[in-house]
């Protein structure tokens, strides 16, 4: 199904890999008559090509990014847009599409969700951008209707930003990286290595391109294969699948950790484009003849059947019969993933979802930019017809991603398919995916072609003893699971249906009729609608020249997501208030982290007011008394007051999932100066720490010196980031100083910069 080589490999003329051995090297000049050059060969993947025209620096190892365009929603434009406000920004310089697809049920929070879309209004008339009124289109729909084109570069506030298949280079980031852009600056970032994946055959019928996604996922993701990489789709197999079958492959690329994808373009793209009336943005993009790959993947499409990821990871994936053919052990596997989330504390199993033998199912979901396609609902209402739900407990919910698609589908007669079955249709939407929408029932058990199901995800609090779960599947497969009434069933099962192939047919109307465009022009006379949740970033300070960090949360899962970072949900809503949003820090991982954070707040608040924290009011200060007393037995000249305190936690792999930087800013505002980690699950999640001036400190040993409570003195931390220092020299204080090595992985000279201004708004008000 699936082959990782364990080398590079050139491809050549787009069909007949040659991979980097010994032996294939020899075939590779008997071939080509040269020597092999694989600086020369890397230079001819398409990547690299898109890489190059957005580069400003002279140097294609260290790249500085200038993107074309930029988009975001409610959840992120409000923090980006404040933060380049307070950094001078007068008027976006490149085209900025702000999109309302996370707060759109405004009746949580009360008025604080419509205050932001109307904030986002706003500065969309006064600096010159694309406003998306909610329930218009989820944000990644748009961007493939309207934004993307071959060639192109796209920079989004949300992890799935990837629109690669319509042969746009796509990149999620956290917010400050938005930032950077809207002030001219650049995104700077080592020349990735470039990974082929290379497709041939195609899918069998019922199998569609969540399948195809998840067992990629489950091949790279543990492994790290394709960890900040870009991902290059190549092979003739990509032409065997149509433009929507391959935008639902590739938004699930982020869930591999790769930082970017791209696939060859075809006269299917060129269709996609113009049928949205921009078939001036279509290019062929191929590889060139000898394109060399940092590594090939080979996926036969053919032989992909349809997959499930159990709870509680996209990587967790079985083909549905392995599941149904072996249902108590892999249900067992997930009570034993439930240990490792939730700890002791909470008694979880899917066993009384067994019923006959088979594995019952309480809710389907097909929703957003991965599920709410046109080709994925009209399939599945393909499936569905004639059939019907049932009136138990089983509901199935459809959320197109655009008002385009469903308006196609009420004319096409889809809607009504689905809507006779028992399915539910609902407007563009994003909260299935993130627990703002659809939460199931305390115990159940949720199907649903959408993009993560980490644990609470699905919008279950376990630390109010709700406990819910979400297992991903293609919407085929959920079609046919829903007419069996709700048991688990692979849409390969259902041999009789009729696939009608349904031409989409789009409506521009719908989008010129209610979105507001200001083709690029500002009006700086507009005044910015603020609600009273929109709160400025608090004033945060440059560390000093030495730092003492204590632990404050200690993490030892395998990974730990943003979503346990700073949960989402309905706190959702508070992204605006830095203030309000860190109250609910680590909550559903750690609820007593925000106190123990707070104390030690408290008493880098007094030392800059100038008062010696050994007197401060605060529940440490006998501990911060005995630790001082220790750091002067061998720093004599240790002076509390010219020392930084702040907190930091440890997690063993921080920063999967989501692309949200409060998950490093909300421990900012509690008093974070830094992470240790034995590695970071993702590029976007390291900047995000950086640019809210943490220090992302690696602890590579598996034994730790240290402990939750522990004081950590780091001396000449500030010389140590100045110098670009890889290891720094740190002291656990316990009843004496243990020498502990620290490192950081390297910082590029804006990286130190920021760090050492104290946080990206201050690095800009220096500069």
């Amino acid at each position: 199904m699936i082959t990782l080589l364990n080398n590079g490999a050139w491809l050549l003329n787009g069909s007949e890999i040659v991979e980097d051995t010994d032996d294939g090297r020899a075939v590779l000049k008997a071939k080509t008559g040269s020597e092999p050059d694989r600086a020369q060969g890397k230079q001819q993947t398409i990547a690299y090509g898109i890489l190059k025209a957005h580069n400003t620096s002279d140097s294609m190892d260290k790249l500085k990014i200038k993107f074309d365009k930029l988009t975001s929603h409610d959840i992120t434009y409000v923090g980006i847009i404040q933060t380049a406000r307070a950094s001078g920004l007068e008027k976006f310089p490149i085209p900025y599409v702000l999109t309302n697809c996370h707060n759109s049920l405004c009746a949580v929070g009360g008025t604080i969700n419509e205050d932001d879309h109307m904030f986002g209004l706003t500065c969309a008339k006064k600096f010159g951008g694309i406003y998306v009124p909610p329930h218009q289109a989820v944000i990644h729909q748009f961007a493939r209707e309207m934004l993307a084109e071959c060639g192109g570069m796209i920079l989004g506030s949300d992890s799935h930003t990837r629109y690669g298949a319509l042969g746009t280079m796509a990149i999620g980031e956290g917010g400050g990286e938005l930032a950077k852009q809207l002030l001219g600056r650049t995104y700077d970032v080592d020349m990735p290595g470039i990974v082929g994946v290379y497709l041939k055959g195609e899918p069998v019928p019922g199998v569609g391109p969540q399948d195809v996604a998840l067992a990629i996922i489950g091949a790279v993701f543990a492994n790290g294969y394709v960890k900040n990489k870009v991902m290059e789709f190549v092979g003739p197999g990509v032409s065997s699948l149509s433009e929507d079958f391959r935008i639902g492959v590739d938004v699930m690329t982020t869930e591999t950790t790769c930082l970017s994808s791209i696939w060859r373009t075809d006269d299917k793209t060129r269709d996609f484009l113009e049928i949205h009336g921009r078939g001036g943005a279509y290019k062929q993009l191929d590889p060139g003849r000898e394109a060399y790959y940092d590594g090939m993947m080979i996926v036969d499409l053919s032989e992909i059947r349809p997959m499930i990821a159990m709870p509680f990871h996209p990587s967790n994936v079985y083909t549905i019969d392995a599941v149904n053919h072996n249902l108590e052990d892999i249900l067992d596997d997930v009570a034993k993933r439930a240990k490792v989330s939730f700890g002791e504390n909470v008694d979880f199993s899917l066993r009384d979802k067994i019923i006959d033998g088979k594995l019952y199912c309480d809710q389907g979901i097909i929703a957003g930019c991965a599920g709410g396609g046109f080709e994925n609902i009209c399939a599945a209402a393909d499936i569905l017809d004639g059939h019907y739900i049932g009136n138990d407990k089983y509901t199935l919910s459809v959320y197109p991603a655009s008002m385009p698609i469903y308006m196609e589908i009420i004319k096409n007669g889809t809607a009504g398919a689905l809507i006779q079955s028992g399915a539910v249709l609902k407007t563009a939407f994003c909260g299935p995916c993130f627990g703002a929408g659809d939460t199931p029932a305390n115990g159940a058990f949720s199907i649903r072609h959408s993009t993560r199901n980490f644990p609470n995800r699905e919008g279950s609090k376990v630390q109010n003893g709700q406990v819910a779960s979400v297992a991903l599947m293609d919407a085929r497969s959920i079609a046919a699971t829903s007419a069996n009434k709700g048991f688990l069933t692979p849409a390969t099962e259902l041999t009789d249906i009729q696939y009608k192939g349904r031409t989409y047919h789009f409506d521009a109307d719908i989008y010129k009729n209610r979105v507001y465009d200001s083709k690029g022009i500002a009006h700086p006379e507009q005044e910015i609608q603020f609600g009273p949740n929109i709160k400025d970033w608090p004033a945060m300070t440059a560390p000093t020249d030495n730092m003492l960090l204590r632990i404050v949360s200690e993490i030892h899962d395998p990974v730990t997501t943003t979503d346990e970072l700073i949960p989402s949900g309905e706190t959702s809503s508070f992204r605006s208030n830095p203030l309000g949003l860190a109250e609910f820090t680590l909550s559903r991982k750690d609820p007593a982290y925000v106190g123990r954070a707070k104390a030690v707040r408290a008493l880098e608040q007094a030392r800059e007011a100038g008062v010696h924290p050994c007197h401060a009011d605060s529940p440490v200060t006998a501990d911060l008394k005995k630790a001082a007393a220790v750091i002067k037995t061998q720093f004599p000249q240790f002076e509390g007051i010219k020392t930084s305190i702040g907190s930091t936690i440890y997690a063993v792999k921080p920063g999967d999932g989501s692309a949200r930087e409060q998950a490093a800013s909300c421990q900012k505002v509690l008093g974070g100066w830094a992470n240790i980690a034995k590695e970071y699950a993702t590029k976007r999640y390291r900047s995000n720490l950086i640019n809210w001036g943490m220090i992302p400190f690696l602890f590579p040993d598996d034994e730790l010196p240290f402990a939750n409570g522990d004081f950590i003195f780091v001396p000449q931390v500030r010389k140590a980031i100045e110098n670009g220092d890889h290891e720094i020299q740190a002291y656990v204080v316990k009843d004496s100083l243990i020498p502990v090595t620290l490192y950081i992985d390297p910082l590029t000279e804006e990286e130190r910069k920021i760090i050492l201004a104290g946080c990206l708004i201050n690095y800009y008000k220096e500069d």
